[in-house]
């Protein structure tokens, strides 16, 4: 590594990494879990079409919205510790070029999704970029309501694995509504507990990413228990409905409980050590959800 005049290290990975460093390819990995594990559990018949799409064209789609935001925020890049190192502020890539690979990703993302499983896939898609790019990333640095409107977008690929499943134009069953909601509220715990840990980067760039304006606050702490509470109750709401059975609604509230029980001992104790044992927790409660929801039973 060499250390440049501002301070930021040139790092010596090649164009294709910042290329894939862009994509955050393990993020989107995750996400394409989420509308993979989602399919399954809508679906009454497998497509290996819609399969490929949600695989592929989901991750094109969420590649072209983390490289997005990475554009427009290169010059805040800068200046936060977790972030310098990536590929546009450190000009491993040009805005050209990020700028063409993304449109790409976007576009034939998009594509991939319209034809090979429904229109609405495709315009859902296309929404989650828009969102992600345009909405939330600037809302950053104005306001903590930022994290509710970025959740749209961060639940939407479960919304898009429900919706693959149906068939003609594309619908959403109430069903995957109630999926939608449990990755939706999952993320104010899971990133404001990021958040909490990060509050100190991220004030270097000036994000207000906290629920309150105050940071580290009881205001903020508070918000994360009472979320952590409707995300229990978001859980259970498909058993109430009887879309799933009692195995799979035991599994919610026992992994629901298990967050809770972090979220509170947070809450007495709001260490950053805390904040990283819940956000840990929030890591793998969505999985382990999403599978038990996956099977019904």
């Amino acid at each position: 590594m060499e250390t440049t005049s501002n301070n930021i290290t040139t790092p010596n990975y090649s164009k294709f990494s910042g290329f894939l460093k862009l994509t955050k390819f393990r993020l989107g990995s995750l996400v394409v879990f989420s509308a993979i594990i989602t399919y399954f559990t809508v679906a009454k018949e497998v497509n290996v079409n819609a399969i490929f799409a949600i695989c592929i064209g989901g991750l094109f789609v969420t590649s072209a919205a983390n490289g997005f935001n990475q554009i427009i925020e290169k010059d805040l890049d800068r200046l936060m510790d977790r972030t310098k190192q990536r590929p546009m502020p450190t000009g491993v890539l040009s805005d050209r070029e990020a700028f063409i690979f993304c449109s790409f990703f976007g576009i034939t993302g998009t594509i991939l999704l319209w034809v090979f499983t429904n229109p609405l896939c495709g315009i859902l898609g296309f929404i989650s970029i828009i969102l992600y790019a345009v909405v939330y990333t600037p809302l950053k640095r104005i306001t903590p309501f930022s994290v509710f409107v970025g959740a749209f977008p961060g639940a939407l690929p479960t919304l898009i694995g429900a919706v693959a499943a149906t068939e003609g134009f594309g619908k959403i069953s109430f069903f995957a509504f109630l999926l939608f909601m449990i990755q939706f509220v999952w993320q104010f715990p899971h990133f404001w507990a990021l958040a909490w840990f990060n509050n100190e980067d991220y004030a270097k760039a000036g994000f207000h990413l906290l629920p309150s304006k105050g940071g580290k606050d009881d205001s903020s702490k508070f918000q994360i228990l009472i979320y952590s509470v409707f995300l229990l109750i978001t859980s259970i709401l498909p058993f109430v409905f009887h879309f799933v059975g009692i195995i799979s609604v035991s599994v919610c509230i026992i992994c629901g409980i298990a967050l809770l029980l972090q979220a509170y001992n947070f809450y007495r104790l709001p260490t950053d050590a805390y904040a990283k044992k819940l956000f840990l927790v929030t890591l793998v409660y969505l999985p382990v959800v999403q599978l038990a929801l996956m099977t019904k039973s």
